[in-house]
């Protein structure tokens, strides 16, 4: 369920009862008789719900890491708070951008709706940006036809779900401007064909 629409739905209805009160309910109450209950919550919880609103709409907004695909970047289980005008500023529910700010570069960690389902949140880091052409190539990433070197920074061993150990190697990459850590798990293949999906620009992939 759409947390936004659920606090934006709120906010209109206890701002709705704050302002009938003012300009109505208020005057026709006989001086010292007490406001009714749900007036008295509707008043006091009107502004938390429009902070929380605002600062969750145009500033920041938590998020929980729900897998180890970003490990050893981000653990399963992290709380992180996710900078929501880096990009631009968008309206809340509807998601329309009005004002750009920045474009994605390479080497940035953001959140994104899957496209085959946009109720579910994507945590990765950009790899390639618009024009890029990007090669994968065993375990190694290559960026319009220059490979991204990878030095050795010893091993990284974690235990999956359901208690599988893991092995990997960990590795520094450089990605733009910074420097990051990723693992790179020997036993497993280059990657998962019969995972690829549909997806817009696929006809662009080979």
């Amino acid at each position: 369920m759409d947390f936004a629409l659920i606090m934006f739905v709120l906010l209109l209805i206890t701002g709705g009862i704050w302002l009938l009160d003012r300009f109505a309910l208020a005057a026709k109450r006989a001086g010292g008789v007490a406001e009714p209950w749900w007036v008295e919550y509707a008043k006091s919880f009107f502004p938390v719900i429009l902070i929380v609103f605002c600062i969750r709409s145009f500033l920041a907004e938590p998020f929980k890491i729900p897998s180890g695909s970003m490990i050893p970047t981000l653990q399963v289980g992290d709380f992180i708070l996710v900078n929501k005008f880096t990009y631009g500023i968008r309206l809340p529910i509807i998601n329309q951008k009005i004002v750009q700010i920045n474009d994605p570069q390479r080497g940035d960690v953001m959140v994104f709706h899957y496209p085959e389902n946009p109720s579910v949140e994507y945590i990765k880091r950009v790899v390639g940006v618009s024009g890029d052409v990007v090669e994968y190539r065993r375990k190694s990433l290559t960026i319009n036809g220059i490979e991204q070197v990878q030095l050795a920074d010893g091993d990284y061993n974690y235990v999956e779900s359901g208690l599988n150990f893991v092995h990997t190697e960990r590795r520094i990459e450089a990605l733009g401007e910074g420097k990051h850590a990723l693992l790179v798990n020997p036993d497993m293949p280059n990657v998962h064909l019969n995972s690829v999906a549909e997806f817009k620009g696929r006809e662009n992939c080979t």
